[in-house]
């Protein structure tokens, strides 16, 4: 048995799929591969978004030690004032933690959105 000669044009195959990028100019930097192969450029953009978090953080715990430190003093400055202790820790300190934890959960994010956009290609 004999195979028929093929045109090399009909035997190739012709694989498509999404187009890949060009390289850039030498002189575009693209901050995700410095993080990702942690460069010192890399570790100094995740260092900075640490450094944010962490004074959100500080922020937060210095409010709740200024709210929260001076409770125990108080109590122990009105001996026979349990009735109070409890209204003061179950009603009148929930609000302003409530309201606290949201401050910090918003910062939070917001640190996280402003490094996404510093990091993603443009």
């Amino acid at each position: 048995m004999t195979v028929p000669h093929q045109d090399p044009a009909e035997r190739r195959v012709v694989v498509t799929g999404p187009a890949r990028r060009t390289l850039r100019a030498s002189g575009y930097y693209r901050p995700r591969t410095e993080i990702d192969e942690q460069t010192t450029l890399g570790h100094t953009y995740v260092r900075s978004l640490m450094r944010s978090q962490l004074r959100a953080a500080l922020a937060v715990f210095a409010v709740l030690t200024l709210l929260v430190g001076p409770l125990p003093l108080l109590f122990a400055a009105m001996p026979d004032a349990h009735r109070l202790e409890w209204a003061v820790l179950g009603f009148c300190l929930y609000a302003p933690l409530v309201l606290l934890a949201r401050w910090y959960v918003r910062r939070a994010e917001r640190n996280e959105r402003d490094f996404v956009r510093l990091v993603e290609d443009r």
